[in-house]
């Protein structure tokens, strides 16, 4: 996949890479035990037994969410009642029976599980950071409905996230706080990021891959730091140039535990603003940009900061689309973005990069944008059956 490579079965050769597979359904199984017996919970009121079934469902929905939009092709309402998605799975009971769903099934289990918890009462401020609130079921809605082009309940729902939090990070504040270490061009040492579980744009802090430990943020290529926006904050305080023998790139200097997983109010102004550009009226996008610059006056630095204009849909999509790439890198959003554009088609592009020396490039209509199941998955199904949704 890294190489892009059309020609590899990636079937045949996918016999290791299972993490994102187990690590999700273990986490669905989780939820599947809590949701399961929590009901019948001693030493607690109605109302506790349903707060932990509420934070329950938002996270398998999250989890199901992300499964969809790997696992199987993005979103068409055209044919989502039609093509497989991934395993549906509501039970914790070993060799519990399991269909694998249509896309559209999908769908349908994710924004029906969100909605529940929100009838349950899922609280504005939760237990705890991981425990997903009130804001996070909306903001998940909104994500969930902008994947299915349905941008007014994505508008909908993303303001109703952001009534419940809608501050934003200073990060100009904290490049300026380390700005001296960061210009020092010999110091690497770590600073400890500020997203985590007390980060102001939290609904919902999930780590991700990097979920059981301490750790530092993972280094990027030339060409991927090349795509922030000049003078970005967030990007001069996470990574810096590092020339390594013949190896040049940007090297990570956070650490901590990093909200890769979760949702974010970040996210949701975001959402907001591409609905605010798709709904807009006689090509008026001042509102969307409003929105968007909210944003980026919080991320760019005084000196290279321009409030962003648009006089098309095409811009303000592209515009938008830039910097939420970059808040959300490491997540499944921009993936999943990437996927919904190329369906529709307009704005589909071809991704170019160059990898020791060779020039590589990824068609929007590629085959590669749906992982095949791991073979692990396939081998032992369990008591159900899993077919493929890829052919290599």
């Amino acid at each position: 996949n890294y190489m892009w490579d059309e020609s590899a079965d990636r079937i045949m050769l996918n016999n290791a890479d299972e993490g994102t597979y187990y690590v999700l359904y273990g986490a669905i199984s989780s939820c599947n035990l809590i949701i399961a017996n929590a009901p019948t919970a001693t030493e607690a009121t109605d109302a506790e037994r349903k707060e932990v079934m509420a934070y329950a469902k938002v996270i398998r929905a999250l989890c199901y969410d992300v499964l969809v939009n790997y696992y199987a092709d993005t979103y068409d309402k055209a044919t989502a009642a039609e093509k497989r998605s991934v395993p549906l799975i509501t039970s914790a009971d070993i060799d519990a029976p399991y269909t694998q769903v249509s896309i559209q099934e999908m769908y349908d289990f994710i924004i029906q599980d969100t909605k529940e918890a929100i009838e349950m009462g899922i609280p504005a401020q939760s237990m705890t950071a991981i425990h997903p609130n009130l804001g996070a079921a909306y903001a998940l809605l909104a994500r969930v409905y902008l994947q299915m082009q349905n941008y007014d309940e994505a508008l909908r729902y993303a303001n109703l996230a952001l009534e419940q939090n809608n501050q934003l990070f200073d990060w100009n504040a904290f490049y300026e706080e380390h700005q001296a270490a960061i210009d020092d061009p010999d110091n690497y040492d770590k600073i400890v990021t500020p997203m985590q579980y007390d980060y102001v744009e939290n609904y919902y802090l999930r780590y991700g891959v990097q979920s059981n430990f301490d750790s530092y943020e993972y280094n990027i290529p030339v060409e991927r730091a090349e795509r922030f926006e000049e003078g970005d904050a967030r990007f001069l305080s996470r990574w810096k140039l590092k020339v390594d023998n013949n190896d040049t790139y940007y090297k990570a200097l956070e650490s901590g535990f990093f909200n890769h997983g979760g949702l974010t109010t970040c996210e949701a102004y975001l959402i907001k603003a591409e609905c605010q550009a798709r709904l807009a009226q006689n090509n008026d996008y001042a509102e969307s940009m409003n929105t968007l610059n909210s944003v980026r006056i919080t991320r760019i630095r005084p000196d290279k900061y321009q409030p962003a204009t648009a006089a098309t849909l095409e811009e303000a999509l592209s515009l938008i689309r830039r910097t939420k790439d970059n808040e959300l890198i490491f997540s499944i959003v921009p993936f999943a973005d990437a996927r919904r554009f190329n369906l529709e088609g307009t704005y589909a592009s071809t991704l170019i990069k160059t990898y020791e020396g060779k020039e590589y490039s990824l068609s929007p209509t590629s085959h590669l944008w749906t992982m095949p199941f791991p073979a692990g998955a396939l081998n032992n199904p369990g008591n159900g059956s899993i077919e493929q949704n890829v052919s290599k």
